[in-house]
């Protein structure tokens, strides 16, 4: 549906009496909904209970359980994206690997992406976007990240002369935390406001991690695991992220030093943890849903993506949500949920304010301060967040975003069964 139609839908609405988000929720044959949406926990890079398991392995593990969960025959699903920003060559040989061991036929297809810290969400939206183009009829989005074997300066490549001498290209290499750390100075966001709002997301993950709200969307994996005290190999099963930590508020935060400017406000405290994990989507049309008896836990509505300056990459939500909200024709008010990605405390606040989005709307279950941001997975992850939550608390429209490395952003709206 173009703008100019939606606008006229809108009007027609209003003089019906209907309210704006009739046309969001309305049940539609050809609605594209997700029926099964899971992760693995996420673990602490370098330490974690994935430390020494590959990210297509990771992989393995949430399409196995997608498999499980939904019940639908593999067969079934002709095409698979994975997110991901760290592998070599983009991770496309070892995820295609990773769809065979799981029990996806050879006629299953797989690609691999980067759209840094949206690929999640990106091969998402892909899949979604090809089944409305009828290109196929089933199919996985996906993102994964193992940080502990993957991340560090090699994960960047050196710039050529020419890209150097460009001021803005050459801004796009800045490493996060440091133009993060900029961006709070520049925009006026105090320590204080970051380390109470990172407070805040360790406090609502710990609470619902000990009340069981994550064990639905999580699909718990059995991996090896070195003990780096005594070098001893052991089999273990990893059920919940190990990254949410009790106790933290916002004076113990306050004591933690700044990590990259001796007067910042930025530390490890106040963002997003370095994580292992994985998470996938199985989307369809509603009408192909009904027929394979699978039951539908919500839709996708639309997306969108915006460039930013690459030095304030972090107010990329700020600029993609409202224009994902005008593409849904609803209001900012009309949602009773936002995920945000928590790269960094200081990017998160301004976002919600400037938003003037309400803090209780956002992240109730914390978010990746709290329990960590593998890279690639964010996206794909917020999603089962997303509906799991919607589900719990009976509301109705979602809306998952984040910021992007280089200076983007990306949103997209979804609505509960």
């Amino acid at each position: 549906m173009s703008q100019a139609q939606q606008r006229l839908s809108q009007v027609s609405s209003h003089l019906s009496g209907a309210k704006p988000t009739d046309n969001i929720t309305s049940k539609n044959p050809d609605d594209i909904v997700v029926t099964a949406a899971l992760r693995t926990p996420f673990t602490k890079g370098g330490k974690g209970g994935f430390k020494d398991t590959a990210a297509a392995d990771l992989l393995v593990g949430a399409f196995q359980g997608l498999i499980s969960r939904s019940g639908i025959d593999p067969k079934l699903v002709e095409d698979i994206a994975v997110g991901s920003v760290l592998p070599p060559g983009g991770g496309a040989t070892e995820f295609r690997a990773a769809a065979l061991v799981a029990g996806f036929p050879e006629s299953t297809a797989v690609r691999s992406l980067n759209r840094q810290c949206s690929s999640g969400l990106q091969a998402v939206v892909d899949i979604a976007n090809a089944i409305r183009a009828g290109q196929i009829e089933v199919g996985v989005g996906a993102g994964v990240e193992s940080m502990s074997l993957q991340y560090g300066p090699g994960a960047v490549t050196e710039f050529s002369e020419l890209l150097e001498n460009h001021m803005q290209a050459a801004n796009c290499k800045v490493p996060m935390g440091v133009l993060s750390e900029q961006m709070a100075k520049d925009r006026k966001i105090s320590r204080a406001d970051q380390d109470a709002f990172a407070a805040s997301s360790y406090q609502k993950a710990i609470k619902a991690q000990k009340a069981g709200l994550f064990d639905e969307e999580i699909h718990p994996l059995t991996v090896k695991w070195t003990d780096p005290k005594t070098g001893d190999e052991k089999t273990i099963t990893v059920k919940a992220d190990d990254g949410v930590r009790e106790g933290i508020t916002a004076e113990s935060l306050s004591k933690i030093r700044p990590a990259f400017a001796k007067d910042g406000s930025i530390h490890a405290g106040n963002a997003s943890q370095v994580s292992d994990g994985a998470a996938a989507v199985l989307l369809m049309k509603r009408s192909t849903a009904e027929k394979l008896g699978q039951k539908i836990i919500g839709k996708f509505v639309t997306a969108s993506v915006v460039g930013v300056e690459p030095l304030l990459m972090g107010i990329g939500p700020w600029k993609a949500i409202p224009l994902a909200l005008e593409k849904a024709g609803i209001s900012k008010e009309d949602v009773d949920i936002y995920e945000i990605n928590e790269a960094f405390a200081s990017q998160c606040v301004w976002c919600i304010k400037e938003l003037g989005l309400p803090f209780e709307k956002v992240n109730p279950k914390g978010g990746a301060i709290a329990f960590g941001h593998p890279l690639g997975c964010t996206g794909a992850r917020q999603v089962g967040t997303l509906f799991t939550e919607l589900k719990r608390t009976n509301k109705k429209i979602g809306v998952t975003s984040m910021c992007i490395g280089t200076g983007m952003g990306m949103a997209a709206v979804w609505v509960a069964e």
